[in-house]
């Protein structure tokens, strides 16, 4: 399942939660393909408290709470870490994740708490939904196998990697846009693991995170960054990125395409792809006044590539970003009636 189209199922879990028709939800992946913050980001949308819970890290009596007599009976001290409406909220989502790493002792400690929403005692509060993640056994990660009872407590979705989803995600948290240009240069890239293999660094979105950091802290021309950027992902993409850096020193002037000049287009595809990836991240900054003037020099522009795909792509990204109203502007109906064809 596509990152947008998983966020999209969990926000409609938790909305359902208030109607009492919420199911558990697992979802299944590689590394560093952003599980966890798909979750966060529904959380964040909702604008409800998420409590992250890693499994792997705790022992039974971790979840169960710490027995004491109380009388001529014993209870249970509820952990302060499960969600208390006192606390947290009415509403909420209860994450637990690498729940496929935990010990089976931990991992039957939390039938109950999927399934009937409580522990002994416990109760989940009404609110708050269930949302689950694990790495794949497949993945070379800690992991024993669900056990049947818990798996079938829960809902499951995989989730798969998408460079679309990505490339949006990507613009609209401000990643460096020379990146952006280089995985839509190079699409594999994006993530690219063999477990058999047992790399240490490798190309995931997670990790091309970190390469953006990478060249927020370092110049190009620092022998530093490509020691930096082969600990994000490994030595092979690091060499790739590097020569496609090198190669933006003959990027045209991306202002004066914004000002609306007459520029050529680059011949080279990687700097084709360079320059889609700027005219877009500029879009995306465009104060709200000059937004039609300047979408609408981004999208004359577009038509002026010898590669029709190239302006599609240009102009697909444009709409994911900063919306459907470019395609009321009158230099996209120019544009449709040339290239057009291709998107039907």
């Amino acid at each position: 399942m596509r990152p947008v189209s998983l966020a999209r199922m969990l926000s409609q879990e938790f909305a359902s939660v208030a109607s009492g028709a919420h199911t558990p939800a697992m979802i299944w992946g590689p590394p560093g393909v952003g599980k966890s913050q798909i979750v966060a980001q529904v959380a964040r949308a909702a604008a409800v408290p998420m409590i992250d819970i890693r499994l792997s890290q705790l022992e039974p009596s971790d979840l169960r709470g710490i027995p004491f007599r109380s009388g001529e009976h014993v209870v249970w001290a509820v952990p302060a870490m499960l969600p208390d409406a006192a606390r947290q909220g009415e509403r909420g989502i209860l994450f637990l994740d690498e729940i496929n790493a935990a010990p089976p002792t931990v991992s039957a400690a939390a039938y109950q708490l999927v399934l009937d929403r409580r522990l002994g005692e416990y109760q989940v509060p009404a609110g708050w939904a269930i949302f689950a993640a694990g790495n794949r056994q497949g993945d070379r990660g800690v992991t024993f196998t669900m056990p049947a009872p818990l798996a079938n407590r829960f809902s499951h979705y995989e989730l798969d990697v998408n460079l679309d989803d990505w490339v949006a995600w990507a613009y609209h948290n401000a990643v460096d846009q020379r990146l952006i240009a280089f995985l839509r240069f190079r699409p594999e890239l994006l993530f690219s693991y063999d477990p058999g293999s047992d790399p240490v660094a490798f190309p995931t979105p997670r990790s091309w995170e970190f390469v953006h950091r990478c060249l927020r802290k370092f110049s190009v021309d620092d022998p530093l960054l490509g020691e930096a950027v082969q600990a994000c992902v490994g030595a092979a993409a690091a060499a790739e990125l590097l020569a496609f850096l090198a190669c933006l020193e003959r990027l045209p002037d991306i202002d004066a395409i914004v000002r609306g000049e007459n520029v050529a287009v680059p011949q080279e595809i990687d700097l084709q792809y360079a320059v889609a990836s700027a005219l877009v991240a500029r879009a995306v900054a465009a104060p709200a006044a000059d937004a039609a003037r300047i979408h609408g020099h981004i999208l004359n522009y577009a038509g002026r590539f010898p590669q029709r795909e190239m302006a599609v792509m240009l102009v697909h990204d444009l709409a994911k970003t900063v919306g459907e109203q470019i395609y009321g502007l009158p230099q996209f109906t120019v544009w449709a009636k040339d290239v057009g064809r291709i998107l039907l």
